[in-house]
């Protein structure tokens, strides 16, 4: 396969299309209180989950038909056809999802891109866990306004609520993942009736020291998978210590969203007054408002709650503006931040202005 080429030099790099897609199976809070022992008010409350999207558990030969691949395939199709644009005038594939997929050590990008027939790619995968959105948009702005190259197509996607053992308390803050993922073009040669929203600035910040925080205990070099790894269930979600997380991420977490925020507003040309709406990573209702609050925004009015999702890795960005534009919350010219963070722990922000 060859990488495509464009002619010129780029200057400003847009979304032309986008496309979501999420399975039909629904967990809902209810049923994770039943199955957690935590009660319901709290989980649909201070939690924010009424309910989820989640995958079929396989059946052993792939027939499932929602692995990450697959609907990663679903939500590019989707894409493409909303941008008007053909898989073959498709340079580069960017895959920032889960590394949790199909296989292990394998380019789901690679897949994706035969699948979807962008036979002139070149396919290749970033990993930010649940900070991604705003990063790869950051990676994919920067290659195609550096390189001969016009069109790239991200693609995201998570089914991690496969590593979620309800029975675990020291990983219930992950009680909340979901199911589903997302896509999005982007391209340079933008024309104004066909461009849903300018890319502009990013900024993120990590701190490493988060970095063993939360883990798959078993399954890499350090357990290799094993029958005494499997029948002991460390092949779940874990936070080894849990409050010594807590303790150090309570201080940081609000200042360094803040940060990336204002950083990637200020790099755009932007300050809080001109912000419009933010898309922003799931998490607990009162820490969502607060920090929605803090950015000088309406959470009802200039952000998109996703508790019928729960948290879908990068896909949440993409998911809360198919939501907003169904609600009518908006408009062109609207000053739009992708807000996220991811555990490692990385903060990140992109400012877009919406196009319609």
């Amino acid at each position: 396969m060859t990488s495509g080429a464009g002619g010129g030099t780029a200057t400003a790099v847009g979304i032309t299309g986008y496309g979501v897609y999420v399975p039909d199976e629904i967990v809902t809070g209810a049923e994770i209180a039943e199955a957690s022992g935590i009660p319901e008010e709290v989980v649909v409350e201070k939690m924010g989950l009424r309910e989820k999207r989640v995958c079929p558990r396989d059946s052993g030969d792939g027939s499932d038909g929602d692995h990450v691949s697959d609907m990663c395939v679903k939500a590019g199709e989707r894409a493409l056809a909303d941008a008007g644009v053909e898989p073959t005038d498709v340079d580069l594939v960017l895959f920032h999802g889960s590394e949790f997929k199909d296989y292990v050590v394998w380019s789901a990008a690679a897949d994706v891109a035969e699948r979807l027939g962008a036979s002139e790619a070149y396919a290749t995968e970033s990993y930010s866990l649940c900070a991604g959105a705003p990063i790869a948009l950051r990676q994919a702005r920067a290659q195609l306004l550096a390189e001969p190259i016009d069109t790239a197509l991200l693609v995201s996607a998570s089914r991690e609520e496969d590593l979620v053992d309800y029975a675990n308390e020291r990983s219930s803050f992950m009680f909340n993942f979901g199911s589903g993922a997302s896509a999005a073009v982007l391209e340079t040669e933008l024309a104004a009736y066909r461009t849903r929203a300018t890319v502009h600035h990013s900024a993120a910040i990590t701190d490493g020291s988060f970095s063993r925080d939360v883990i798959v205990p078993a399954g890499g070099s350090v357990e290799p998978p094993s029958h005494e790894s499997v029948e002991a269930g460390r092949h779940t979600l874990d936070v080894p210590d849990q409050e010594g997380m807590k303790e150090r991420l309570a201080p940081v977490s609000l200042p360094n969203y803040l940060d990336v925020a204002d950083e990637a507003l200020e790099r755009s040309g932007f300050d809080r007054a001109d912000l419009d709406f933010v898309a922003v990573t799931h998490m607990k209702r009162s820490f969502h408002e607060t920090l929605l609050e803090e950015l000088g925004v309406d959470p009802e009015a200039d952000g998109y709650y996703l508790d019928q999702y729960g948290h879908v890795q990068s896909v949440d960005q993409l998911l809360a503006v198919d939501e907003a534009l169904d609600a009518g919350l908006l408009d062109p010219g609207d000053v739009l931040l992708f807000l996220a963070a991811g555990t490692g722990y990385t903060w990140a922000a992109t400012a877009l202005t919406w196009e319609g």
